[in-house]
């Protein structure tokens, strides 16, 4: 029986998409995790009866044939990329993203990774880096006698130095912005890579055309609705039941066909 595959089918794409609802929910507290949606299609069909045949010699048409179809699949996890809300911590070090761009960060590798997680801090070095150690690029370094940061909307680093009236410049942060954002690899630790669905990146100062600007002393949370997600997760769990009614279902019309005498 076909309903037994296509009830299966069914059953495997609600477990997916329960799986996905859990990712988001266990990430809701996530600095700037930004949620995942699932998008099924359908099956191929088997034409029982073709639509547009010709049912006669007179050249009569079908007009809608006969056509089952086998089942649904999971087509793709599909990423949201829409602002989370910004939360003030006022530490000095935490940058959030206000609009489009994302943090470019060098790994020890050598490759490039792009974030929206801002919760970046100082090494021993003096050096802006993210808290598994890995540096932003371009590289800014903080004099070890400053005494206070400050980096404007534009993505500048002004230091105050001791004795000193006027503010130092000692970098300028840069972001980056894709073509086709959810189209980024996602490798863990709120850090995404270039992939040739995402396009190249194109790099340019905070708060210039096309770029977002930099809020200093705030952080992007996620972007997880977690009154959605719950209604989310009710609709997949009730769909997977109505699933299984189908398999048991056909599981006792065979089992009426055998005890057939």
């Amino acid at each position: 029986m076909r309903s037994l595959d296509i009830a299966a089918t069914g059953m495997l794409a609600q477990q997916r998409n329960v799986e996905v609802v859990s990712n988001n929910l266990a990430n809701m507290n996530t600095t700037a995790f930004q949620r995942r949606r699932t998008e099924f299609h359908d099956l191929i069909y088997q034409d029982l009866r073709r639509v547009g045949s010709t049912s006669s010699d007179a050249g009569t048409i079908v007009p809608t044939g006969v056509q089952l179809g086998l089942g649904v699949k999971l087509a793709a996890v599909y990423r949201i990329h829409e602002q989370g809300n910004l939360s003030a911590t006022d530490n000095t070090f935490d940058l959030a993203v206000q609009g489009k761009g994302f943090f470019q960060i060098a790994l020890p590798t050598g490759e490039a990774a792009y974030t929206r997680d801002g919760t970046f801090q100082l090494n021993e070095s003096g050096q802006i880096v993210t808290h598994d150690g890995y540096t932003l690029t371009p590289q800014i370094s903080v004099p070890t006698n400053a005494i206070d940061v400050t980096i404007n909307n534009s993505g500048q680093v002004l230091v105050k130095i001791e004795g000193q009236v006027a503010l130092s410049n000692v970098g300028q942060i840069q972001t980056a912005i894709f073509q086709n954002e959810p189209g980024l690899e996602a490798v863990g630790g709120n850090l995404y890579k270039e992939t040739p669905a995402s396009g190249s990146p194109v790099t340019g100062a905070p708060a210039s055309t096309g770029f977002g600007s930099i809020l200093q002393g705030f952080i992007e949370t996620s972007n997880v609705n977690a009154v959605e997600e719950v209604s989310n997760l009710i609709s997949a769990q009730r769909a997977y039941e109505m699933n299984s009614k189908v398999i048991s279902t056909s599981d006792e019309m065979m089992g009426t066909l055998s005890n057939l005498r």
